[in-house]
């Protein structure tokens, strides 16, 4: 896919863009929910008590670290729009940004334009709701992260840091670290940023912690892998309801703190196997930690009680950044993640009364969606390992067997 000429790539990315902005402006309605009601409601109450300095204590739905403060207050920036508007703007920005990045690394030596097409193309099979969150503001945030930690892994680590404090699992971007200097330079500038922006943001305004409390006690979304088991239970007289809890739609009944418990458990198993993959890894190509971040958001997300829509921008953009690189493994991951994003729109919002009906369309969106995702994180996994466990084990065998070999090989002719 790359060429000399970005021409295409402009061109696709200007004519979905506009689409996009059309979408969230209303120009062109989409059947279902209006997802800017988040924006020119929620966001913007919000931003009214954050003016205020202090946190939204007494609003559940607040369930974000403290930096996420910023985004919420960026729309000031542009005093002369509404509020919304200048939220989709500062959001569409943000878009612009990452493809300019993706643009510029795969001009590189081993670059491929691979990624930026998936950014390109990727995208705006979410929808509008791209531009109706600050989601795409933290994936510049992660992308500029991963993109900077080949040469300057303390910026990478300043960047990640930045984002954790946005919606923590840009937590998750340095775990693929080159073990040594790489890895104590990034880490140390994450841990020194986060503790820094944490600590200011406590002594500055009441409640940059309330965050926590809102989101444990969040239950099972209806979009979830977990929601699947209620929504087939449904088919069977469950006794359980679907109502509006916490900031999203939630299953309530029999058995949901006990599947919300598994999916933590899960969770915590995954995070787990990560560990594991870290001790044992044994070697770092230039793909490493993009692969490695992908596959540890992929797992977070798959394992989550909540599976919000916008968490597919997520995968989207790192999918992008592994792509550029010609030595990932993450191709398949990658279009499997790009189906699941399809998906994801046909359930949210074009058809999202059949997913909290639970009807045969509904719980078929959801069965192809999810199951997209748990094939991703399988095949992320699988490959991750082998790329840096397997193959290099074999190999370092191999090269021992060879003198032995040679030596078994001289001593016969010498005989």
């Amino acid at each position: 896919m790359k060429t000399r000429n970005p021409a295409a790539l402009l061109f696709t990315w200007a004519l979905t863009r506009t689409l996009l902005l059309l979408c969230v402006f209303k120009v062109v309605v989409v059947p279902g929910p209006d997802v800017t009601s988040d924006v020119s409601v929620i966001y913007h109450g919000w931003s009214d008590i954050l003016r205020s300095g202090t946190f939204p204590l007494d609003d559940v739905t607040w369930q974000y670290p403290p930096a996420a403060a910023v985004a919420i207050l960026s729309p000031a920036l542009l005093p002369f729009l509404s509020y919304a508007s200048a939220f989709f703007l500062l959001a569409f920005l943000a878009d612009a940004v990452v493809l300019l990045m993706l643009l510029h690394l795969s001009g590189r030596e081993g670059g491929s334009r691979r990624g930026v097409w998936v950014w390109v193309a990727g995208l705006p099979l979410l929808g509008q709701t791209v531009y109706a969150r600050y989601d795409v503001m933290v994936t510049a945030v992660a992308v500029a992260a991963l993109l900077a930690a080949a040469r300057h892994p303390r910026a990478a680590g300043v960047l990640a840091a930045i984002g954790a404090l946005l919606k923590v699992w840009p937590a998750l971007l340095l775990l693929g670290t080159r073990r040594g200097r790489a890895t104590q330079e990034s880490w140390g500038a994450a841990a020194l940023t986060a503790g820094g922006l944490l600590l200011a943001f406590v002594l500055a305004m009441p409640g940059a912690m309330a965050f926590l409390t809102f989101q444990r006690d969040r239950g099972t979304e209806v979009e979830s892998l977990g929601a699947l088991v209620f929504h087939v239970a449904r088919q069977f007289g469950w006794s359980g309801t679907v109502q509006l809890n916490y900031g999203s739609v939630e299953f309530l009944g029999p058995y949901v703190d006990l599947v919300s418990t598994l999916a933590q458990v899960l969770t915590a198993l995954a995070f787990g196997w990560l560990l594991l993959w870290r001790l044992k890894a044994r070697a770092w190509g230039p793909a490493t930690l993009a692969d490695a971040a992908l596959t540890a958001v992929l797992l977070f997300t798959t394992t989550s009680r909540v599976i919000s829509p916008q968490y597919m921008l997520w995968l989207v953009g790192l999918a992008a950044v592994c792509l550029l690189f010609r030595d990932s493994r993450m191709t398949l991951p990658v279009w499997l993640v790009l189906a699941a994003t399809l998906v994801t729109f046909l359930e949210f919002p074009l058809w999202f009364s059949h997913v909290v009906a639970s009807d045969g369309l509904g719980l078929t969106l959801l069965l192809v969606r999810n199951g997209l995702l748990v094939a991703a994180s399988a095949s992320a996994c699988r490959r991750l390992w082998r790329a840096t466990v397997t193959e290099p084990r074999r190999a370092a065998e191999g090269h021992r067997q060879l003198p032995a070999q040679s030596a078994r090989e001289s001593s016969v002719v010498a005989s």
